[in-house]
């Protein structure tokens, strides 16, 4: 079917980040970098904590587990602006509208959970070091990890559910650069007030219960760590920490403005480029933020790197070894 009154609709065009065309180069090459640079840096992420046993604990064990998450969630949502950028109107079905709405919406929520788990973990390590081991074993990181990513699919059903049963009219276009929640409340033509209460208090729940703790266990941290009494420890910790509350702050802030609020009005400019913050900005950030500027995890790439290269280097050893004995040999004549 096609976009009538009181009928769901086939697809959908998304009209982009940008009504003009003359930023859409420059931006494409900004976002593309960014986007390269959060794939190439979550991997180098997984592949380091894999590869070396140094770095298989807990802590190491959330990051990997946030980095894989980082691929996919920039995965669903950066190509898509790409092509955007590039082509004025794409279209999008309406079940791929929705699949998208939906890893975005669970990918984003394990995020939050996620986030908690590792402010949590840094909590125990910190503030509770005689009972870290004990209390963050193999099998409660687990449990930490699965039920991030099943509460996180639960709550991605539950606003993929409820505008999936709308209906839609009048113009079919997306006034964004991805299917998120307000551009396709704002396209229903139904009543649409219990949905939009209902997502609210969801993201209402979702995302002030995880930042409110979040933020609980970094004051106890901050607590803990001014009871240090080497000032260079205070200031090493208080950095990491100062540098995870920033990338947690521009996370929530940004979600909590876009989703803490009602839907249904004007899609404007300045929501579209606050969405920026929290699909491709944030996803950038956090592998530069939560590992590469991590001491022990620079330490392991040049370990690693430097095993990789190690039979090279032995080859070209063992070639010159053998050039210089032959330039020093005598000739050696049977008669």
């Amino acid at each position: 079917m096609l976009f009538t009154n009181g009928t769901h609709a086939n697809y959908f065009i998304i009209l982009g980040l940008l009504n003009t065309t003359e930023m859409n180069m420059p931006l494409f090459i900004v976002f593309l970098c960014i986007f390269l640079v959060t794939l190439m840096g979550n991997i180098i992420i997984i592949t380091v904590v894999c590869l070396d046993r140094a770095l298989q604990n807990p802590m190491y064990f959330f990051l990997t587990n946030l980095s894989f998450l980082e691929i996919w969630y920039t995965v669903t949502i950066v190509p898509k602006l790409l092509v955007n950028l590039l082509v004025k109107c794409i279209y999008i079905s309406f079940v791929g509208c929705m699949t998208q709405l939906f890893f975005f919406v669970t990918f984003g929520a394990c995020e939050c959970y996620l986030l908690l788990v590792m402010a949590y973990d840094r909590y125990l390590a910190i503030c509770k070091p005689l009972y870290y081991s004990t209390l963050m074993n193999t099998k409660t990181c687990l449990y930490l990890v699965s039920g991030s990513w099943i509460i996180s699919v639960f709550t991605g059903l539950i606003p993929v559910t409820l505008i999936s049963q709308l209906e839609f009219c009048g113009p079919r276009e997306i006034n964004h650069f991805f299917c998120d929640i307000p551009p396709l409340l704002q396209l229903s033509c139904g009543e649409i007030y219990n949905t939009e209460i209902s997502i609210f208090i969801l993201s209402l729940v979702v995302l002030f219960f995880s930042l409110l703790l979040t933020l609980v266990s970094y004051l106890f941290i901050v607590v803990s760590v001014l009871s240090i009494p080497s000032s260079n420890g205070r200031s090493r910790t208080f950095s990491t920490c100062g540098a995870h509350l920033t990338v947690v702050l521009i996370y929530y802030g940004t979600m909590i403005f876009m989703y803490v609020r009602p839907h249904s009005g004007h899609v404007s400019e300045m929501t579209k480029f606050v969405s920026v913050f929290y699909t491709v900005v944030t996803p950038g950030l956090n592998p530069i933020i939560y590992s590469l500027r991590n001491k022990e995890v620079k330490t392991s790439i040049k370990k690693i790197t430097l095993r990789l290269f190690s039979p090279c280097r032995s080859c070209l050893l063992t070639l010159k070894m053998q050039k210089c004995i032959s330039l020093h040999m005598e000739p050696f004549h049977l008669f």
